[in-house]
């Protein structure tokens, strides 16, 4: 709980409605670098929608298959 609680507040609030369960020293690095790259808090919020969309698109094509409308929303 100590490494969510050390989260910056606008990651915590991202996390809070996460499609999937990021572990917070996870979701930090993946932040970290998006804003490293972009300079911008918000920027890299947007850069791990996209990350968590790529990861829920490849859950949904091992789970139900390439077919599914989800497996080809790749964006």
């Amino acid at each position: 709980m100590q490494d969510y609680d050390a989260l910056p507040r606008e990651l915590r609030h991202w996390v809070s409605s996460a499609a999937l369960p990021w572990r917070a020293k996870s979701v930090r690095a993946a932040y970290d670098r998006a804003l490293a790259r972009t300079g911008n808090p918000q920027k890299a919020l947007e850069e791990l929608d996209g990350i968590q969309r790529r990861l829920v698109t490849k859950d949904v094509a091992r789970i139900w298959g390439k077919d599914h409308p989800s497996a080809r929303a790749v964006s």
